[in-house]
Parts: structure tokens; C-alpha cells; sequence
């Protein structure tokens, strides 16, 4: 299977984002502390944060990641195929999620929004670009392979694509 058509394959399932002032943070969000609705997340001086104690009277909002969440619009997504990827299924998946643990207790919009495990393909669509990069680039460490990145004409979706 050539790239081109992986990527197209890819594409397909994805849908694109209509507009990107969706994803800009609200005039709540740029001037004051707000508090996510749906996910618990803070925006206080100019980033989101996890609190265990907001401040009280807080602001209510959506964070963008539970904006994409809802959306069904991926910032990021990372398709994992090949033999290897039917094989150790439990071991990447367990990779994939330890690195979203870890970058999601630095930041609350970099979250996995879900994961579509197919026979010889792993699929896992992300709320923040940095985290699919972030999975490929571990990917690559961990089990070498040949890892691309693309940026399709027309989206701000960052498509990772790793095979071994």
C-alpha cells in the first residue's frame, strides 16, 4: 500500500474542522478564570491548568478540547499499521496511553478522544496536535520504524502515520 492512499484512507474517516475560530479560546477564557464544564479544567492567567481547588464564582465554559471532544474534530491523528501494530496491540495501546497521562497532567487539552483498532491498524484521534506528534515521536524511540507527518491541504490536522 502506497502512502497516498494510507493518507487518503485516513482522511476519510476524519472529519475536518468547519471553522478555526471554533477552536480559538473565547473572550471568557483571554480575560478572566474560567472553569471547563464538562472536564473540570481551569483557565487561569492565560493557560489551562488541573486544580483541585478552583476559585470559587468562577466563570463557566467549554475548553477546547472538550469543544473537539464534542465536535468530533481532531487536532491530531496518528495511524499505527503494519503487522507489528496487530501483533503488540496491548503494548502500544499501553504506550499510547502513558504518554497521554503524562502530557495531560501538563496540560488538560492534550487528551486522546478515542482509539479505532482495526485488524493490521490502530487509529487514535487527539484534541491537541503536540500529543500526536508526541505519540509518533515515541513510537519511533521505543520501536524504530519509519514515522511521516503530514498537514493535508485545506486542514489544520496533523496526520501521523507509523508503520513497522
Amino acid at each position: 500500500m502506497n502512502r497516498e492512499s494510507t493518507h487518503q484512507s485516513i482522511k476519510s474517516r476524519v472529519p475536518l474542522m468547519s471553522k478555526l475560530e471554533d477552536y480559538i479560546p473565547q473572550s471568557e477564557e483571554t480575560s478572566e478564570t474560567s472553569i471547563c464544564q464538562d472536564c473540570g479544567a481551569v483557565y487561569m492567567n492565560g493557560r489551562w491548568r488541573w486544580m483541585a481547588h478552583p476559585p470559587h464564582d468562577t466563570a463557566k465554559t467549554i475548553c477546547m478540547a472538550c469543544r473537539r471532544i464534542h465536535d468530533k474534530k481532531p487536532a491530531g491523528v496518528v495511524t499505527i499499521q503494519g503487522k507489528f501494530s496487530r501483533e503488540h496491540s496491548d503494548e502500544l495501546l499501553a504506550l499510547i496511553r502513558n504518554i497521554e497521562l503524562e502530557k495531560k497532567a501538563e496540560n488538560p487539552l492534550q487528551r486522546i478522544m478515542s482509539i479505532d483498532k482495526r485488524a493490521e491498524k490502530l487509529s487514535i484521534a487527539t484534541t491537541d496536535a503536540q500529543l500526536a506528534r508526541g505519540i509518533g515521536k515515541a513510537l519511533r524511540q521505543q520501536y524504530k520504524g519509519s514515522l511521516d507527518f503530514n498537514y493535508q491541504r485545506g486542514e489544520i490536522v496533523l496526520r501521523a502515520l507509523w508503520q513497522r
